[in-house]
């Protein structure tokens, strides 16, 4: 696993155990099929979240909210869909969040905004 990889599965786990520190409940982690992969899946009450995990070390690329480009961003919705069609095809509500892990400071800072994706 080379250095990008290792800092995109440690801003996973960051962003796992806070959700969970939150209370939702994840049903899905690292969830793929034959066009991409979905970071985490979980649910509140009777709403399905999908969420792209963005992590940076600093800014020298920018902040990771700003990696989410227009055709991530359409990439994510074709996921949604996909997952909701095989997986979850009961879930009427859904939405598609960012978390955006910093592990440039101490303790890393995580920001979680919520609808980040509109469909």
């Amino acid at each position: 696993m080379d250095r990008r990889q290792q800092t995109g599965r440690r801003g996973e786990e960051i962003a796992a155990a806070y959700f969970t520190r939150l209370g939702f409940r994840i049903l899905d982690r690292n969830w793929r099929c034959p066009i991409g992969e979905l970071d985490i899946v979980m649910e509140q009450g009777d709403t399905l979240i999908f969420v792209e995990v963005r992590t940076r070390r600093g800014q020298r690329y920018g902040s990771p909210e700003e990696s989410v480009t227009p055709n991530k961003q359409a990439r994510l919705i074709e996921l949604a869909h996909s997952y909701i069609q095989h997986v979850q095809p009961s879930h009427p509500q859904w939405r598609i969040d960012i978390a955006a892990v910093q592990l440039d400071q101490k303790p890393p800072q995580i920001n979680h905004i919520e609808n980040a994706v509109g469909w």
